[in-house]
């Protein structure tokens, strides 16, 4: 017999306006113009050393990378992001699911980060309209047009709504490209899911973000930066509702692999700030490095002079340049150092406020280039 499967279709879904949230940008977003707070000078030399290698970075035309978690995002530092790409010092962005969730939820209502532990006794955590049903649409409506995960966000955003294709249109489609294009005939077959479950109407669907200039997904769409993201199915709050269909996250998350691996491989003389990122960022950066040596490998080559920068505030008490320490010492479990020490190339480790640390970037890149 087989085994039965939760059904989502049965959850009493609440309109978003009913959360209580913590974070609001208008109010706690942080100002390219604030100061930081002052660094040790161990610490100030690890910022000098990545404004000098993004600077160099720059004019080689190498990679410039900031991987970043959700809490970037809900400390209200989209604004410091932004000026990061609008000037051109960030070349590639990436986060997690979650990541996506906030910078969305500020864009489209302007707060965001409900209160956990009170709504899952409620057995209301995660379990909101708007976010479920509008996050989802837009991941299946933008892999079926071959874009990215957070690619897909950004253009929702950006254009404030989605076109939605007719239903007699998908089915012809789905029927002319089975046999030579399957992958884009199955993309297509996703949202004629969606169209039909959920009775779209074609044509235009406006979905107003009031918020949008908070949008670091929406900048990156709109300046043609690559804004990656790297989920993991069922740790973000858009899998609790029907609307969510993981074969079209996949499809769009693949190519947000496969653009953040093809940016590594062009990481050597380049860099790769981390920030905040336990997880997602070790994990993706050391499986696309090692593709990338491989190929870099074939045409007799390696990347070696990579610089990475990670920044956290867990307190670290070893010295990462004499590579990683035994597995009887607590640091060894700091997962974000050891795995980023076992890359090749420089490893910094930097504990830090993310705010702080990404003020006192801009900081030393507009000093400078005065």
């Amino acid at each position: 017999m087989p085994h039965k499967e939760f059904d989502r279709n049965a959850l009493e879904i609440r309109p978003l306006a009913e959360r209580e949230d913590r974070a609001f940008i208008e109010t706690d977003h942080v100002s390219p113009d604030e100061q930081p707070q002052p660094f040790s000078k161990e610490a100030q030399r690890v910022i000098d050393e990545a404004v000098e290698r993004l600077l160099a970075a720059r004019a080689a035309g190498k990679s410039r990378m900031l991987a970043f978690g959700a809490h970037a995002i809900k400390n209200g530092l989209a604004p410091v992001f932004i000026k990061l790409i609008e000037d051109g010092w960030i070349t590639h962005l990436a986060t997690n699911g979650a990541g996506v969730i906030h910078d969305w939820e500020f864009a489209f209502q302007g707060h965001t980060s409900e209160h956990v532990a009170k709504n899952v006794a409620a057995g209301r955590f995660g379990i909101w309209e708007e976010t479920g049903y509008y996050l989802n649409l837009a991941l299946v409506v933008g892999a079926y047009r071959g874009l990215g995960y957070g690619e897909a966000v950004g253009a929702f955003v950006d254009q404030e709504g989605l076109d939605i294709p007719a239903e007699e249109a998908l089915v012809a489609e789905i029927r002319e490209k089975a046999a030579d294009a399957p992958l884009e005939a199955a993309a297509a077959a996703d949202l004629l899911h969606a169209v039909r479950a959920f009775s779209l109407r074609p044509g235009r669907m406006d979905v107003p973000h009031p918020y949008k200039r908070f949008g670091l997904q929406a900048a990156a769409y709109r300046l043609g930066v690559p804004f990656t993201s790297h989920p993991m199915i069922g740790h973000d709050i858009i899998y609790t509702h029907p609307m969510n269909h993981c074969a079209a996250i996949g499809r769009a998350a693949q190519r947000d692999f496969l653009l953040f691996a093809n940016n590594v491989a062009n990481l050597d003389g380049g860099i790769y700030l981390s920030i905040g990122s336990a997880v997602m960022s070790p994990m993706i950066f050391e499986k696309s490095l090692s593709m990338s040596q491989n190929l870099a490998i074939q045409q007799g080559k390696h990347i070696d002079n990579h610089l990475m920068v990670i920044v956290d505030l867990q307190e670290s008490h070893w010295d990462w340049m004499q590579g990683e320490p035994p597995d009887d010492n607590p640091d060894y479990y700091l997962r974000y150092c050891k795995s980023f020490s076992r890359m090749g190339g420089a490893m910094r480790y930097l504990s830090a406020d993310n705010r702080d640390f990404l003020l006192a970037l801009v900081r030393g890149l507009e000093n400078r280039i005065e």
